[in-house]
């Protein structure tokens, strides 16, 4: 895997998240050409957004994706974008999909997302700890 940082104009990041999320009524849907289909459009939009794949996985009835985004995005614009375009077009593709889900809503409610990366927060903490000063308040917000 890649741990290159992205650079922007004011800035140096590498934001990366675990995101999953399901089909509606977790019916297994995501098969054939529907399930090569779905991954397309999911490499596409992050193409658009600007967001790497990491490394992904189109089950039967759930998405895996653990993805790179830049700081100016949110988690919640990108899980809009991935599951909203990717439901309108497979509809659009195969109608066999409207007899399932005649709301329109191909995918379930939600999503699960969990921030990853090369530190744990007790590496952090533990960084941090190291400005205190000898006898200074017990706070978690140092003063230096």
């Amino acid at each position: 895997m890649e741990r290159s940082l992205r650079k922007g104009s004011h800035t140096v990041s590498r934001l990366t998240c675990h995101i999953v999320w399901v089909t509606k009524y977790r019916y297994q849907i995501l098969k054939g050409d529907i399930q090569v289909r779905c991954r397309e459009l999911l490499m596409q939009i992050c193409d658009a957004e600007n967001v790497s794949i990491l490394k992904g996985v189109v089950s039967s009835d759930h998405i895996h994706m653990h993805i790179e985004y830049a700081p100016k995005q949110s988690v919640s614009y990108l899980v809009k974008q991935l599951k909203g375009r990717s439901s309108r077009k497979l509809q659009q593709e195969f109608r066999k999909l409207s007899d399932l889900y005649w709301g329109k809503h191909f995918w379930g409610v939600g999503y699960g997302v969990w921030s990853t990366g090369n530190i744990t927060d007790e590496m952090v903490n533990e960084y941090l700890e190291h400005h205190r000063k000898p006898n200074s308040d017990n706070s978690n917000f140092i003063l230096e």
